[in-house]
Formats: C-alpha cells, structure tokens, sequence
C-alpha cells in the first residue's frame, strides 16, 4: 500500500474574523512551575553567599538589610556591591525598596519598575 508524503490539506473556509488566534507557548520558552519566595536578613557581609546559592537555585529573594545597615553602614556597601555584580552577570535583577529591603531575582525574573 503506497504512502502518500504530500497530500493537499483544505484550506480553512474564512469566517469573517479579522483575527488569528496564536499559541504564546511555543514563541518563548518559560518556565512551568512553581518558584519559592525567600525572606532573608543581611546580618554580615558572609551571609551574601547563602543569599546568592538561593537566588542560583532559582529562589527570589526578599533581603532586609536593616540591622546591618544600622551595624556598619561599610559593611553594607561592599554586601550590596558584591550582590549587585553578581547577580548583574547572571542576568538577574536587584531593586531597593523601602529603605531596609531588596528584591533579588534569577534571570528568570524582572521587577517591574515605574
């Protein structure tokens, strides 16, 4: 029994509507899936890396900087740097909010800003 490889299709029949309905999912890929949320306190310069594997394991972080801001404002700067640059070249986003608190994202993710 032969195959047939090309075979004529019908063609819709027109409707009438000016409009095609797309598929978004197969345009860009995103992921499915839940994504854990995480609320962390800086205390010390040495608990950017703890924050920094949350945010490679694809966690968003809610940082609050206060205490270490009140402890060594010095301090403060050379965590957030170290953040900044990290999570900058991981394509992730960083955003101050408030005046105690960060967002920190995976590449995944963007904080809409106004």
């Amino acid at each position: 029994m032969p195959i047939k490889l090309f075979s004529r299709r019908e063609e819709p029949q027109d409707t009438g509507d000016d409009f095609v309905e797309v598929d978004s999912l197969g345009l860009d890929e995103k992921r499915t899936g839940s994504v854990a949320i995480r609320i962390e306190k800086l205390n010390d310069f040495e608990d950017t890396e703890k924050i920094l594997k949350a945010i490679r394991n694809g966690n968003i972080v809610f940082l609050q900087i206060k205490r270490l801001k009140e402890k060594d404002i010095g301090e403060l700067k050379r965590a957030v740097d170290k953040l900044k640059k990290t999570i900058t070249a991981n394509n992730g986003d960083i955003v101050g909010i408030e005046q105690d608190w960060l967002i920190l994202t995976p590449d995944f993710a963007r904080v809409e800003r106004e």
